[in-house]
């Protein structure tokens, strides 16, 4: 019964403090209340407070006058919790939550001893690392290299292949790979933890966050295997908590902790990027929080120009100049350890290739600059483009003339090689000895004569055979001799009229000098009747694509000598670009594979459809990448609970509604630190629906752990706020068994679906026989 009649005037409690609201506690005279057993209780003038409970006490406190003299001081942000120089109030709770963390991620790791999904990938590329082989990968590589260095440390010695999923690893050392992958990924939740008690300053609310991550069976997937995410979210995780750590520390600028935290945050900026490029939506989150705290110390008047001068520069060397040193360290070592021709080399300019071991272009020595006479291959410089190639072949009846087929070839051939002619010339003035050398300049018009079939490089007014709007590419003559149409202009990418053209470093493109098209490569494949080889159009939109642009390869004429390609190596910022170009232009290239599970942005949160990790009939060891449906479904009943409390909260403060000190303490949790978890979800879920690539189930995942540590904080103070409109016991009681009943509802969810993680061997859960009958809530859910 709230307290009535007389109003008596305490102070506050002096070794407690607690963002919620006070609640009438009854007063019954002649009696005194006592605390019950085992609850750890500060009593204050009449003030009583469980460790994790609601504040009692709905009477209105009278604060001790400030004398004058006395500088305002700020108060400290309230805890519901026992304070932190209690240990055991909150470490103790952080050692179980981890524990129960490694225990579900290292739970039958070994498990199925094949390889599953994209292990087929990213096992593969560990193994390249540790026999030194160059190979391709449209993201950063930071995440492959440590795979590697898990497997050769645990003593995996690189030889399994990797070649497609079901493949036994037998002998294979494995485990070291997975495990740690498994290890990265039970350090999510700790990190969970921690970033949520540092914002709500709520024990119950960090707990709530941990359960949600620990039995949520997506989670516990795609930590147990050889892949990047759970390297990506440990960095993606380990910035926000960095974040969270040195925003704590605003009291104590420029402390020992304030320059470890802001340092660590920049170090694990650069590892989230430097594992796969979405890493960019957490640096922009950082950017954001950047942005807003020192916009706020502008504001703070009592602060000098110079000290805001420090505070920003501490920002750019910490949080741009360190990330960005350490991204390029990492491809410097990328680029070392990774000296030998592998499948990769295909996707990379020649002058790149020059630079591995085995590639048939290290070590050769050609001539420099480009001459007439000279025999040449000509590589396409989009990702995969292919040579410039002719043979016997004729378009068929009906695809354009009826002329020599010209298309791009991936391997090398001798039907790659044309030889450079004047326009007005014929070919064996220049390989006359007694002839001077005339070099091939910038603006030059020039012929290119098919060197096995002796016809010339011609187009003309029919449409390509494959891209509508392009002009066909043909060979036409007959030794040597064809006509006008054979005429193309050479210019080098950023080179003035006169300039020289060199072997491998300029980027050259020909101009039909009769209609004005420019000749490239559409990366369509041909039909049968062209070998399957890829198509070659005169392009009369002019734009300096990749498609669009040529280097010279080979070069061989008898009367240059011939230099070292050693001094044409590109530098490593030049390769360093190129790499970042090729990364992307893949990334954007990326398709859905013929029979594969895709899925859209919009699937995602309502775990609408999940993936197949492995196994596929009922004699096969399953594995189903599915969020814990329980979990998913109260993640996103969250945002829209979160939406409406934050909306009521500042149209309540808009409006001037009087609330308690403890109400607006409350709001404030809500709107500030929830605020900076929305935007961490929205920032890492809303990007996806932008983009063109293919997308599947996983890549949800990073903006998951935002939504389950806003569902932390939302749900513990909507909790605190129903207890706050209530007595002191029933609040409390409210509170408790409002925060126990989430939990036990996360943990039955769990034992229901977890076969989905630790796999099922047996009838589909169509038949009821199944460990798993009954349980497919959703007809898209295939397992």
């Amino acid at each position: 019964m709230p307290c009535e009649g007389t109003r008596l005037r305490f102070p506050p409690c002096p070794t407690a403090r607690t963002p919620f609201p006070l609640v009438p506690c009854a007063v019954v005279p002649g009696r005194r209340r006592l605390p019950r057993v085992g609850a750890r209780m500060t009593l204050a003038a009449g003030c009583c407070q469980a460790e994790s409970g609601p504040r009692c006490g709905g009477l209105r406190q009278r604060r001790p006058r400030r004398p004058a003299s006395e500088p305002s001081r700020p108060s400290p942000l309230p805890r519901a919790w026992a304070p932190l120089e209690a240990p055991v109030g909150v470490w103790a709770p952080l050692a179980f939550v981890t524990l129960l963390s490694f225990a579900s991620r290292f739970y039958r790791l070994s498990e199925p001893p094949h390889v599953c999904w994209d292990e087929t990938h990213f096992g593969k590329m560990g193994s390249y690392y540790i026999n030194r082989t160059f190979f391709f990968d449209v993201h950063p590589p930071l995440g492959k290299m440590l795979i590697g260095l898990a497997g050769y440390l645990s003593g995996y010695n690189g030889t399994f292949p990797f070649q497609k999923p079901g493949d036994r690893y037998e002998h294979h050392n494995y485990i070291g790979m997975r495990g740690f992958c498994a290890f990265l990924g039970s350090c999510l939740v700790p990190f969970a933890y921690l970033t949520v008690l540092e914002l709500s300053k709520s024990l119950s609310a960090a707990l709530l966050a941990a359960s949600i991550l620990i039995f949520d069976t997506g989670c516990i997937t795609l930590s147990q295997y050889i892949l990047l995410d759970p390297i990506l979210m440990f960095f993606l995780m380990g910035a926000v908590l960095s974040m969270v750590k040195y925003n704590s520390c605003a009291d104590r600028p420029f402390s020992a902790s304030w320059w470890f935290w802001l340092s660590l945050t920049g170090i694990n900026l650069a590892g989230a990027i430097g594992v796969k490029f979405v890493g960019l939506f957490v640096v922009l989150l950082v950017g954001l929080n950047t942005v807003y705290d020192l916009w706020e110390l502008l504001g703070d008047i009592s602060l000098s120009l110079v000290t805001l001068g420090k505070h920003l520069l501490a920002r750019v060397f910490c949080l741009i100049l360190l990330p960005l040193a350490l991204y390029t360290a990492q491809f410097a070592v990328h680029f070392a350890v990774l000296n030998k021709s592998g499948p990769g080399d295909g996707f990379f300019s020649s002058a790149f290739q020059s630079r591995l071991i085995g590639n048939n272009l290290h070590n050769v020595s050609v001539p420099e600059h480009l001459a007439y006479g000279s025999v040449i291959t000509m590589k396409n410089l989009r990702m995969a483009g292919g040579y410039l190639h002719s043979h016997w072949h004729l378009y068929p009846e009906g695809v354009g003339a009826r002329q020599q087929q010209v298309t791009a070839y991936l391997h090398k051939d001798l039907n790659n090689l044309w030889v450079i002619k004047k326009h007005d010339s014929n070919t064996a003035d220049h390989l006359d000895p007694s002839c001077s050398v005339e070099f091939v300049r910038h603006g030059d018009v020039i012929r290119l004569e098919h060197k096995e079939t002796s016809r010339n490089l011609h187009s003309h007014q029919h449409e390509a055979p494959m891209t509508r709007k392009h002009l066909q590419v043909t060979g036409y003559g007959i030794n040597g001799t064809g006509d006008a149409n054979d005429f193309w202009r050479i210019e080098v990418v950023g080179r003035k009229a006169g300039k020289r053209i060199k072997v491998l470093r300029s980027q050259i493109r020909l101009t039909h000098l009769a209609t004005g098209c420019i000749l490239g490569s559409s990366g369509k494949t041909l039909p049968k009747w062209g070998w399957e080889q890829v198509e070659v159009t005169c392009t009369p939109y002019v734009k300096e694509t990749p498609n669009a642009l040529w280097n010279v390869e080979d070069h061989i004429n008898p009367k240059l000598p011939n230099i070292s390609l050693d001094v044409l190596k590109p530098s490593f910022p030049e390769i360093l670009l190129e790499s970042h170009m090729v990364m992307i232009r893949g990334n954007s290239g990326l398709k859905p594979k013929e029979n594969e599970v895709t899925s859209k942005p919009w699937h995602w949160p309502v775990n609408y459809q999940g993936l197949r990790f492995s196994g596929v009939n009922e004699t096969d060891y399953r594995v189903y990448l599915l969020g814990n449906p329980v979990v998913w479904w109260l993640n996103l009943v969250t945002i829209g609970l979160y939406l409406l409390m934050a909306t009521c909260a500042i149209v309540a403060m808009k409006r001037g509604v009087q609330l308690t000190a403890e109400f607006k303490e409350l709001s404030e949790v809500l709107l500030h630190s929830g605020g900076k978890i929305m935007l961490g979800w929205l920032l890492h879920y809303l990007p996806f629906f932008m983009m063109g690539r293919v997308l599947y189930f996983h890549h949800y995942f990073p903006a998951m752990l935002f939504s389950s540590m806003l569902t932390g904080i939302t749900w513990d103070t909507l909790l605190k706020f129903c207890a706050g409109r209530l007595s002191c016991s029933m609040g409390r009681r409210v509170y408790t068994y409002g925060t126990l009943a989430l939990m036990l509802l996360i943990v039955y969810s769990f034992y229901l679906f977890h076969p989905l993680s630790y796999g099922m061997v047996g009838p589909m859960a169509s038949d009821p026989n199944s460990p798993m009958a009954g349980l497919r809530w959703l007809e898209s859910w295939e397992f």
